[in-house]
């Protein structure tokens, strides 16, 4: 038995549109397809306690089985929602609600919330990171256009333009953990955790999102746990590029979330140069 609470239940249970007996866009037969990629036969009898209907048979998966397999299932179907957010209409991301769902996996993962965000952030913030951009694992013909890039951030946080710093920030992570697919794809498209077409075939390596390279390197021990949970954060602050998503959200980035990216950028560039 997981262990979510009612209250996360009903987090989860709005950002997968669970209310009329869905789940996301999922069909019985991708559902079924979704499930069984990952060792589960969700249409078996032992998930129908509370009916036949996806969102039912959810209900009884959270119910029966232990934290760690739901909180893999819970993760990529919370990437499912925000894909379908990007290609459908920016508006209808609910970033406090997908904030929520993500912490929710997150605990459900083993990672400690024992320590406040905010003492957790501070003391991330106070820490050194340092890599050389020569040692990093991309093409080197983009070490250049990298360098390029971090000098910038630096002038943007220096002139207060927030905003420029945190697009600029995820650009640079998504350009870099991409080189390091190429690189090495024999080892990012075995990783578990890479991202699968509905016929279960990895998907090719532009087909991949930042939250796709993320969680990839961060299962193959490129990145580590911290930069695994403030990369995500990274990345959603990353969307606001698109000014429609920003006026809906009101998001405003000041100095100490320019400050924390710029830092999850840095510890991730260490760690990718196997400086970490």
């Amino acid at each position: 038995m997981s262990s979510l609470s009612e209250v996360d239940k009903r987090c989860l249970e709005k950002i997968l549109n669970m209310g009329s007996g869905y789940v996301l866009d999922f069909t019985n037969a991708t559902f079924g397809d979704f499930f069984r990629r990952r060792g589960v036969d969700i249409h078996s009898d032992i998930y129908q306690n509370y009916g036949t209907s996806k969102a039912k048979k959810m209900r009884s998966f959270w119910d029966r089985e232990h934290d760690s397999l739901v909180a893999e299932i819970l993760s990529e179907m919370i990437d499912i929602y925000e894909t379908n957010c990007d290609l459908e209409d920016f508006s209808t991301r609910d970033t406090q609600l997908l904030t929520r769902a993500r912490s929710i996996v997150s605990r459900l993962s083993g990672e400690s919330e024992n320590i406040r965000l905010t003492e957790v952030s501070e003391n991330f913030l106070q820490r050194e990171f340092s890599g050389s951009i020569g040692k990093l694992p991309i093409e080197r013909k983009i070490v250049p256009i990298i360098e390029s890039r971090l000098a910038e951030v630096d002038r943007t946080l220096g002139a207060g333009a927030y905003l420029s710093s945190v697009v600029m920030c995820g650009s640079i992570l998504e350009a870099v953990l991409l080189g390091n697919a190429q690189r090495e794809p024999a080892r990012f498209n075995k990783s578990k955790k890479a991202p699968k077409t509905a016929a279960g075939e990895v998907k090719r390596f532009r087909e991949w999102k930042l939250a796709d390279l993320i969680d990839v390197a961060s299962e193959l021990g490129i990145l580590k746990p911290d930069v695994h949970k403030f990369g995500h954060w990274l990345r959603d602050f990353r969307n606001y590029i698109h000014p429609n998503q920003q006026m809906q959200s009101g998001f405003l980035p000041d100095e100490h979330t320019a400050k924390m990216c710029v830092q999850v950028l840095r510890a991730a560039l260490a760690g990718i140069a196997g400086e970490r």
